[in-house]
């Protein structure tokens, strides 16, 4: 499958002409967003889920559908009944012809005073993990892991073991809409140097085989 890597944590996938959108956040662009037949959200975060958008999303394609946890769900279903699905820990099924696992339950703690909500991780196709915003470690291999370069719950401590934890086959930055060129370059160069991996930089536009 081909993966596109668009704006802070979201991606794109495709594969014998069909495609989901992974986390369209509102650092996105529409188009984004545009030609998908899938979209899956991983938590109500606003640079995960922009809600007018995948509204209008939902209003010019009537066979997009959606899948993500409830929290999500409860905003948009009753305006597109049928076409937004709630799934959890553990429930696995196709979007756009991907099989898809999800893996996780809980946002990851920002800071004790901040309410927790819920985030949930797709493991697609059995190889590419999207843990959304937590270091979720999927009970099953990963090939490729999406990385959470940087965020305001994370350490970097935190994400060399997460992606030794893990131990993919590779990493691809995402989550990395708040770091300057410089900073990008310095987080890089540490998990590189930290873990096996081949870790994978990929600009706004640009794709890889996934």
């Amino acid at each position: 499958m081909k993966l596109t890597k668009n704006t802070h944590s979201c991606v794109r996938l495709e594969r014998d002409g069909r495609s989901l959108v992974l986390d369209p956040g509102a650092f996105g662009d529409p188009a984004e967003l545009a030609g998908a037949e899938a979209v899956l959200i991983t938590h109500e975060h606003p640079d995960h889920f922009d809600e007018a958008r995948l509204r209008e999303a939902l209003e010019v394609d009537p066979a997009l559908q959606v899948w993500t946890l409830r929290a999500v769900a409860e905003r948009i279903s009753a305006a597109f009944p049928g076409r937004v699905h709630v799934v959890g820990h553990g429930d696995a099924f196709t979007a756009a012809g991907f099989e898809v696992r999800v893996h996780g339950e809980h946002h990851a703690v920002i800071h004790p005073d901040l309410p927790r909500v819920g985030n949930i991780g797709f493991l697609v196709e059995g190889s590419l993990f999207h843990p959304g915003d937590a270091l979720t470690v999927p009970d099953a291999p990963v090939d490729t892991l999406l990385l959470p370069l940087v965020a305001p719950w994370s350490k970097t401590r935190e994400v060399v073991d997460y992606v030794r934890e893990v131990n993919p086959r590779r990493t691809i930055d995402v989550h990395d809409a708040l770091l300057s060129p410089v900073g990008t370059t310095i987080f890089d160069r540490m998990v590189t140097n930290l873990t096996e991996p081949e870790n994978t930089r990929l600009e706004v536009g640009d794709s890889t085989d996934a």
